[in-house]
């Protein structure tokens, strides 16, 4: 009798090897071990027990810090995986002072935002790089909204920042607009104050990551928290709120 065709899908769950990934939360579970929330280039976020890593003697003792690169192996099929190695990759400076907060904020965001176990790799790659650029520029608005914006396009929400709403018309910089969230820019004359008030250059400075304009920054802050506050149905991100508070000592 033939041997029955193993499940390809099923078997890559029960077992993957030298994972690129990055710990976006971790616990400690029990006496001895810790709960990992991962996220991992081909894999999305993953939830892991990594048993025994925080006796003194584990080889995975200081190697499970967050904003560093990693190669994670782990293995089982259900929604808890076994962490069995992990191998710091380097490269990665370490985050401090705001730049650390900021980056607490990008992984508080993935978690409440990503579903486990969708792969999203293009992300994964914008978040590598944004924790480079948190680590060695200073303008860490402009980071944060390039990565908000992204991210938001990977998640299946893509900002519409370059033409009218229902319409191939270009965004005209000079005009003013009304953003709707899931339709687009409206110009202000037909919007009938729908939406958020923001200007065309806004919208295309936003389509070009292109921050240095102050007015451009401020409406740019105010429509990314409308939006996060629509896709996160109202759940309030502790990390923004320090940030916050940071802002106005």
């Amino acid at each position: 009798m033939p041997e029955r065709p193993k499940d390809v899908s099923q078997a890559t769950k029960q077992r993957i090897e030298d994972a690129p990934a990055f710990i976006l939360h971790s616990y400690p579970y029990r006496e001895t071990s810790l709960i990992l929330e991962v996220f991992s280039r081909e894999h999305g976020r993953v939830a892991m027990i990594a048993r025994g890593a925080r006796r003194s003697k584990s080889a995975l003792r200081g190697l499970l810090m967050g904003f560093q690169p990693l190669l994670l192996s782990w293995f089982g099929k259900h929604e808890l995986r076994t962490l069995h190695r992990a191998e710091w990759q380097g490269g990665q400076p370490q985050l401090g002072g705001t730049a650390l907060l900021c980056g607490f904020y990008l992984n508080e965001l993935l978690l409440n935002l990503m579903v486990r176990d969708d792969p999203h790799e293009r992300l994964f790659d914008y978040y590598q790089l944004t924790l480079q650029r948190l680590a060695h520029e200073q303008d860490h608005a402009a980071t944060l909204r390039c990565f908000e914006k992204h991210m938001l396009q990977e998640l299946g929400y893509a900002l519409l920042l370059e033409h009218e709403a229902g319409s191939d018309k270009p965004i005209n910089p000079g005009a003013q607009y009304r953003y709707v969230i899931e339709h687009g820019a409206i110009p202000a004359v037909q919007a009938n104050m729908e939406g958020l008030a923001v200007r065309g250059k806004t919208l295309l400075d936003m389509a070009a990551d292109d921050y240095r304009d102050p007015s451009s920054a401020q409406q740019s802050k105010q429509m990314i928290r409308v939006l996060l506050n629509h896709y996160l149905d109202g759940k309030l991100l502790r990390t923004r709120e320090l940030i916050k508070d940071l802002q106005k000592t």
